[in-house]
């Protein structure tokens, strides 16, 4: 790591954010806002989980998400429930609609993807790609292995 470690860190983010500006666009639009659509994804990667818990993995705080629950549960693309733990906790999971809408949603971004890079990249191109894709994870995963909140 030396003096370029700035333009390099520079260089790699405006890179990841013009990407994924691009998948944006090849969003379906589906009526949910972009909170809304990122809400439903963290509750598919969650599990059932609590509105403080997505709160937490969102950086956010629990009031500002329960408008966007109310909106994905009478949608029918999420659903709440008590805990049959503790009856005083609510959780939040994806419905079986909620699960065929991020599938098609990723679905189409990944056909996006995939038709870009064997239209514009070489064979060597894309080889590098996949080889850095592991260690993409590797530094999205960094903050979340620090807190202890990674999940698969």
């Amino acid at each position: 790591m030396g003096s370029n470690d700035t333009s390099a860190a520079t260089e790699l983010r405006e890179s990841m954010m013009a990407v994924t500006r691009q998948m944006r666009r090849h969003r379906p639009d589906h009526g949910l806002t972009r909170g809304q659509l990122e809400l439903l994804g963290e509750v598919s990667r969650a599990g059932s989980t609590t509105p403080a818990e997505l709160g937490a993995r969102l950086h956010v705080r629990v009031q500002s998400l329960t408008d966007g629950i109310n909106d994905l549960v009478s949608r029918g693309l999420a659903s709440r429930r008590a805990d049959d733990h503790d009856r005083r906790r609510q959780l939040i999971e994806l419905t079986p609609a909620g699960s065929a809408l991020l599938d098609a949603d990723r679905a189409e971004r990944d056909a996006w993807l995939q038709a870009t890079m064997r239209d514009t990249l070489s064979e060597l191109e894309f080889d590098l790609l996949m080889l850095v894709a592991p260690v993409l994870r590797k530094l999205a995963d960094a903050d979340a292995r620090a807190t202890g909140t990674i999940s698969a």
